[in-house]
């Protein structure tokens, strides 16, 4: 099946009263005009469960209110449980809602200010006409894909509101549960360790972007990350079908790959612009923090002091907000630490920051969910400590654990900055040149 964009359907089901005497077939407005609407623009519809036990809505409910990046509520009837989760759509989602109604003249007055698509029904409670109705439908959901200004009357009207961040999955997790063929992942696993040749063949072979699921096409565009082809990532980020490269990860990623191809002002944009339209989270302002090092360490490199300095206190505030975001993501806020350490002179915000930090990535390894990038922040906060024994037993648990191998060339990279900087100071201890060097081996 294909695994698209989801568009989750807020509506009542079978026949219901329109409010003015007659009835509505809901089913038959879902089945001729909204399902085939949102399948034509490339989103997959889903509809609330009927089986909701006494009307309670229930946890998956609410995960698809708050998850599927587009809706579609019709307001028909004015029934009680679309709006309640209407509600709770426009509280969490400034964008990507689209609304409907039909079978009496006006709406209720909340939702009256709204652009709602409005469509006629038959005596018998049937679309009058589906094909002009779907044709407008599928004009306002491409629209949604497109505008990035908010159409919940929420966000529109109160300034001080910001969005929750609700796209914190890491990328890797997102590429494990998404739903695609297993045939295709082992491919896939296989090619990453065979080269760029190998998967050049497999998307030779998959053809026109938009003919294949985006479980597969997300796959795809991070195991060219796995072997650093950054101009293959730019690439197919600019082929994929609109409502998959719009989504927060592609463009996070898309950012991530245009800054190792040494397109950094490109990729600070692109992630500004995203913050601009979606809000801000760990990890979008983890990778402005990853670009504007970057870009610090390459004017330092020129000679640039003064632009040099400038960047550098940047990129700490760029991983500081990403960290007051969500103070249980500890990446971050360990970056945020280092690059206070590094500075001259060091910043003091680093020593309260540092037990925040650690607390932070402890209570996720105590939940048993430790990953390479929590065994790598327990390393390096322990150098910036200066515990020798704590460095020698994360460096163990993070070799175990590394996937890719620009994941121990990333750490290496910043053990190296604090090593450096430390030395500056005239502070430069044995054990610290054995874990980078037991890193930049692993990287090999």
């Amino acid at each position: 099946a294909m695994t698209r964009p989801l568009c989750f359907v807020l509506m009542p089901f079978g026949r219901k009263p329109d409010g003015g005497g007659g009835t509505v077939d809901f089913d038959l407005v879902y089945r001729h005009v909204i399902r085939p609407a949102v399948e034509a623009v490339g989103l997959e519809p889903i509809r609330a469960d009927e089986e909701q036990g006494g009307g309670l809505i229930h946890k998956a409910m609410f995960e698809r209110l708050i998850l599927c990046p587009f809706a579609v509520a019709d307001l028909t009837a004015a029934n009680a449980n679309v709006f309640y989760e209407l509600g709770i759509r426009h509280a969490v989602r400034p964008f990507s809602t689209v609304l409907l109604h039909g079978g009496f003249e006006r709406l209720p007055f909340d939702v009256a200010p709204d652009r709602s698509l409005p469509y006629a029904l038959t005596l018998q409670g049937e679309p009058a006409d589906p094909a002009a109705f779907r044709a407008a439908l599928e004009q306002r959901l491409r629209a949604a894909m497109d505008d990035a200004n908010a159409d919940s009357p929420l966000f529109q009207l109160v300034d001080c509101l910001n969005p929750p961040v609700i796209d914190h999955t890491r990328t890797d997790v997102f590429r494990q549960r998404v739903a695609y063929s297993d045939r295709m992942k082992r491919r896939l696993a296989e090619a990453r360790r065979d080269g760029p040749a190998a998967l050049a063949a497999i998307e030779a072979e998959l053809g026109d972007p938009a003919a294949v699921e985006s479980g597969v096409l997300i796959d795809l565009f991070l195991s060219w990350r796995a072997v650093k082809a950054w101009d293959e990532m730019i690439r197919l980020a600019r082929a994929m079908p609109a409502p998959l490269a719009r989504t927060a990860m592609v463009r996070q990623q898309l950012a991530l790959a245009l800054n190792r191809a040494g397109r950094g002002g490109e990729a600070e944009t692109e992630l500004r612009d995203l913050i601009a339209e979606r809000g801000g989270g760990p990890e979008t302002w983890g990778i402005l923090g990853r670009v504007l090092k970057d870009r610090w360490q390459a004017a330092a490199e020129a000679g640039r002091t003064n632009l040099a300095e400038g960047l550098l206190d940047r990129a700490i505030e760029a991983y500081l907000t990403g960290f007051e975001a969500d103070f249980r993501d500890a990446y971050p806020g360990v970056n945020a630490v280092t690059l206070m350490e590094i500075r001259d002179p060091p910043d003091p915000r680093r020593l309260g920051l540092l037990p925040v930090v650690a607390y932070a990535v402890e209570r996720k390894a105590a939940a048993g969910r430790a990953d390479y990038w929590d065994h790598a922040t327990r390393l390096e906060l322990a150098v910036l400590a200066a515990d020798p024994a704590a460095c020698r037993r994360h460096l163990a648990d993070a070799l175990a654990a590394i996937e890719e191998a620009w994941q121990p060339e990333t750490t290496a990279a910043n053990l190296r900055l604090i090593r450096e900087a430390r030395a500056r100071r005239g502070d430069h201890p044995d054990w610290a040149d054995a874990i980078e060097a037991a890193l930049t081996e692993a990287a090999t």
